[in-house]
């Protein structure tokens, strides 16, 4: 199937400040922020993506449209944000102390590691997060794959927990392995599914790198031996 590289929103107000952001409205990116995707925006147009789809959250939109080059952004809320519900908007610090922040930490996939709705947000689990960007993340790429072949490369532009799931997904940790994962914001992680049905495995070939570290790993699955299937790991790791 397809490459997606999977970034996250550059620097953003509500982190400096702290706050978990979730879906709350006007969270724009910082100087800072719009520098991240300005740097990685040349990377990505050489590249050359068949498609770039955001999360609908302000701070995505701002990256995703600085990256797009003549591409249209797609939006696509299956991408967004995980659901935070009473935790919107509060600071970090303040929800460490909660008994819920240690089941997060230490046991994501469990019913417990649920968010709690409040009036105006919902809340969801991490599980129902992955299930949710786990779809998502397949109907684009078969989309793409379709319109555009196995050989494209296409991006999603998302927030930090949403790539962490993932990629503890395509891992085959699967929830539980959700805080195994750091990505900074304005980084690029990248995955390739390969194969169908039971042959069908993602494999991680990038996480968390910047600008300067993704453009010899694109060019890298270009060269890929033509005789290996592309279902099939390269036995020995491969020519780089």
């Amino acid at each position: 199937m397809a490459t997606v590289l999977l970034i996250r929103h550059g620097q953003s107000s509500a982190n400096v400040a702290g706050v978990l952001a979730g879906w709350a409205p006007d969270v724009a990116l910082t100087e800072k922020g719009r520098d991240q995707a300005s740097t990685l925006a040349p990377v990505i147009q050489a590249i050359g993506p068949a498609r770039i789809v955001s999360s609908p959250v302000q701070r995505c939109l701002e990256t995703a449209t600085l990256l797009a080059g003549a591409l249209e952004v797609q939006q696509d809320d299956a991408l967004g944000e995980c659901h935070y519900g009473a935790w919107t908007g509060r600071p970090l610090a303040d929800l460490a102390k909660d008994p819920l922040w240690r089941i997060i930490q230490d046991a994501p996939e469990t019913p417990e590691a649920t968010f709690p709705p409040s009036e105006g947000y919902p809340g969801e689990s991490l599980t129902q997060m992955t299930a949710r960007l786990a779809a998502g993340l397949s109907h684009l790429d078969d989309a793409v794959s379709h319109d555009h072949g196995t050989d494209a490369v296409w991006v999603l532009v998302s927030h930090g927990d949403p790539i962490k799931a993932l990629l503890a997904a395509a891992s085959g940790a699967g929830v539980a392995g959700l805080q195994r994962f750091h990505v900074d914001p304005g980084s690029v992680s990248v995955i390739r599914r390969h194969g169908e049905g039971d042959r069908s495995r993602q494999l991680i070939l990038g996480s968390n790198l910047n600008a300067a570290a993704l453009q010899p790993l694109v060019e890298g699955l270009r060269r890929r031996p033509p005789e290996v299937d592309p279902a099939d790991a390269v036995v020995g790791g491969g020519a780089g």
